[in-house]
């Protein structure tokens, strides 16, 4: 296997989304290295998940706690079998929401090849079918578990395009493969299924609503330990711009970035530096989906704060506010 590290200071290749670029994707991951792959939700620094050298160099290039798990990518359900233990209400989530956004945290199964740095030594893995065509043939040529957490450095707000990949990492991963602008733009729903009552861990693509309708109960909640969370996403300052970040404002200081959403408009907002509108219409999928675009235009104003009106929590707005809410956490 060649050495991840290897690649560092080295420009990123930038791989398009033909036979080519997929064909180039898949060597490079099977060789140990470092590419970034679109999903539907944000795009993934993906590397092989059975192998921790690689695993490591993951955690190098986003300057991540290795506390912090990461999710292994299948391109199917079967293959997510071989690495996890399922029971009833997994698989019925699995059923309904895979390929698709959602990722499951079940017992790791006996055997399986998801190493333990990928793991951060708990007992339990993070498993997810994406939906994005390109990245489950990618996991189809590789034949492994393929670790691929947001590609960006570690705390900054998550990449939906190849510009905001190479904005953090070019120079420190091998490639990376344009998919285009990703479709739902913000990470995936993460659940715990680990005997007792299913815990959403963390809002994302699919809403609580959708989770109800298949599990008959609101899933309980629960964040885990934050020195030592059980899944992705869950450490209190995440997401972050550079900028510091100020939530539900009904008036805005005069310099001010300011992240809008629907018809309100707070007082003062003739005084903002610059503005961004999540949705006019006060859509939560359209304002998902441009979620961390907006915040990464904002932060490049070079304004000192983000003011970001408040958006109702209903449906994709749970997981709108949950990275705010991140986002806006001391750092």
């Amino acid at each position: 296997m060649d050495d991840p590290g290897s690649i560092a200071d080295r420009p990123t290749l930038r791989l398009a989304p033909d036979a080519d670029g997929i064909g180039e994707a898949a060597r490079l991951l099977g060789a140990g290295r470092l590419v970034a792959i679109p999903t539907e939700t944000v795009y993934g620094l993906a590397a092989d998940a059975s192998e921790p050298s690689a695993v490591a160099a993951i955690y190098a290039a986003k300057e991540r706690p290795r506390f912090n798990p990461l999710i292994a990518h299948l391109p199917d359900e079967a293959a997510a079998r071989h690495e996890g233990i399922f029971d009833e209400t997994a698989a019925a989530l699995a059923k309904a929401f895979w390929p698709g956004p959602l990722t499951l945290v079940v017992p790791a199964a006996p055997g399986g090849s998801v190493c333990d740095l990928a793991r951060a030594g708990l007992p339990s893995v993070a498993l997810r079918v994406p939906g994005h065509a390109l990245a489950r043939e990618i996991l189809a040529r590789v034949g492994r578990p393929i670790a691929a957490p947001s590609a960006n450095r570690s705390g900054r707000v998550s990449p939906t395009s190849v510009a905001h990949v190479l904005a953090d990492l070019d120079g420190r991963i091998a490639a990376v493969l344009d998919g285009g602008t990703c479709s739902v733009g913000i990470e995936s729903t993460v659940v715990a299924c680990l005997g007792g009552p299913p815990r959403l861990l963390r809002p994302g693509g699919i809403t609580r609503a959708e989770l109800r309708r298949v599990l008959g109960i609101d899933p309980a909640v629960g964040s885990g330990d934050d020195s030592r969370p059980i899944g992705p996403g869950l450490l209190a300052s995440h997401y972050a711009p550079r900028a510091a970040v100020r939530l539900d404002v009904e008036r805005i200081a005069p310099g001010e970035a300011v992240l809008l959403f629907g018809s309100f408009r707070p007082a003062g907002l003739d005084e903002a530096g610059v503005v961004e509108t999540l949705s006019e219409r006060g859509d939560a999928t359209e304002a998902a989906s441009r979620l961390f675009e907006a915040l990464r235009r904002l932060d490049a104003s070079g304004a000192g704060t983000i003011a970001v009106v408040a958006i109702p929590a209903d449906g994709l707005g749970e997981a709108i506010n949950d990275r705010l809410n991140r986002a806006a956490a001391p750092r």
